[in-house]
């Protein structure tokens, strides 16, 4: 009878416009890989299929993270970094190279079914960080319990980014940083390091803007990934190669206009002149065929999303659950950010998914349950309506 009386209560908790917004947003990145894979012209629709699955299955986890008490949960918070590094070692010794990427990221699990492990990485990390800062409190502040944490963060970085996979790294690396800043990290920590951030970031596009850097002598960045930056910090220097893409994208959207082609009428969409469409490019569909009603559309409901993620964290009454609604948001928030600033042409070319449209059952599945952990930690608060964005 308990747990009867306790799912009852959680039903009528449960944010039901969180699961809404995302079944919403996760529908409509099947309709339009669809679209990008042109399957309504005989294209091959196996992504079509798989992407149907991989939402099938993320919304088992999702329900799964919401009903699991997430306090349960926070007590693995040591097993799940262990796991972490673990799949980030294992894509080292075992990992296979993506036919899209042509670079090692994903891992077999069982015949035919691969994980990215740089993925699970961001949903793990959230996990450890938000119940480590918790226990660590007013202990935090001391410079060497920091230095642990930032060892820590600096770890699973590395080895994400050494895949390569620069974009995974960077959100692992961002996150981390907001949940240790939505933690109370002292800002004695922070101006330090944005004063040294700064002029490192200044020597890092003097050094990408010299004919031989020495980052890529370093094997810090490999030749590519400094192609994709030179068009944006010096335009005059840029190939034809570096920048198709990226002015293909552009092109597709302002194609698009105010209402767009016509779903599966996209001109440079059908023809396949932009490449990763169903993925990293994903936003150049949605600009072509749906226009700028479509594409303001999908990123008004990811800002609802993000914004119910932040609103939630303030009112949660565990410091563990803050942390977790907060970094849910945070990485929900720069990944849009990155997808669609490449799709646009303001960011430099790299592989970034759309959450919950860009093709993918690794980065499904943990958008997927990072939203179930948020609607589980809503549940701690007592709600007037599943449906109210803000309630004092």
């Amino acid at each position: 009878m308990e747990i009867i009386t306790i799912l009852k209560r959680k039903l009528i908790s449960f944010d039901y416009l969180m699961l809404i917004l995302v079944l919403g947003l996760s529908i409509f990145g099947v309709v339009v890989i669809g679209s990008a894979t042109r399957v309504a012209h005989g294209g091959n629709p196996l992504a079509f299929e798989n992407q149907q699955l991989w939402v099938a299955s993320g919304v088992v986890l999702l329900l799964l993270a919401a009903f699991i008490d997430y306090k349960f949960i926070a007590r693995f918070y040591i097993i799940a970094y262990v796991v972490n590094i673990g799949l980030l070692l294992a894509v080292q010794q075992f990992g296979h190279v993506m036919v899209t990427t042509g670079v090692v990221r994903a891992v077999d699990v069982i015949d035919g079914v691969g994980i990215q492990p740089s993925e699970f990485s961001k949903i793990l990390m959230i996990l450890f960080l938000a119940v480590l800062v918790e226990r660590l409190g007013d202990k935090l502040n001391k410079p060497l319990y920091l230095a642990g944490i930032l060892a820590s963060i600096a770890l699973p970085v590395f080895l994400v980014a050494i895949q390569p996979s620069l974009s995974a790294a960077m959100v692992v690396l961002i996150v981390s940083l907001a949940i240790l800043f939505a933690g109370g990290v002292s800002f004695k920590y922070i101006i330090p390091g944005i004063i040294v951030m700064v002029p490192a970031g200044y020597m890092f596009l003097l050094d990408i803007l010299r004919e031989e850097p020495r980052l890529e002598q370093l094997g810090i960045l490999q030749d590519y990934q400094i192609a994709r930056i030179i068009p944006l910090v010096q335009p005059e220097r840029a190939t034809a190669d570096s920048i198709r893409q990226t002015m293909q994208s552009i092109r597709a959207i302002g194609s698009g206009q105010l209402h767009g082609q016509g779903l599966h009428e996209g001109t440079l969409n059908q023809l396949n002149y932009v490449a990763h469409s169903h993925n990293d490019f994903i936003f150049a569909v949605i600009g072509e065929e749906l226009g700028y009603i479509g594409g303001i559309t999908v990123l008004a409901v990811v800002f609802i999303i993000v914004i119910k993620c932040l609103y939630i964290s303030f009112k949660a009454e565990s410091m563990t659950g803050k942390l977790i609604a907060a970094g849910v948001g945070f990485m929900m928030a720069f990944q849009t950010f990155v997808n669609v600033g490449v799709a646009i042409g303001i960011l430099p070319n790299t592989g970034m998914v759309l959450p919950f449209i860009s093709y993918g059952g690794s980065s499904m599945w943990v958008n997927m349950a990072a939203i179930g952990l948020v609607i589980n930690v809503s549940m701690e608060q007592p709600k007037k309506s599943a449906f109210s964005l803000f309630e004092e």
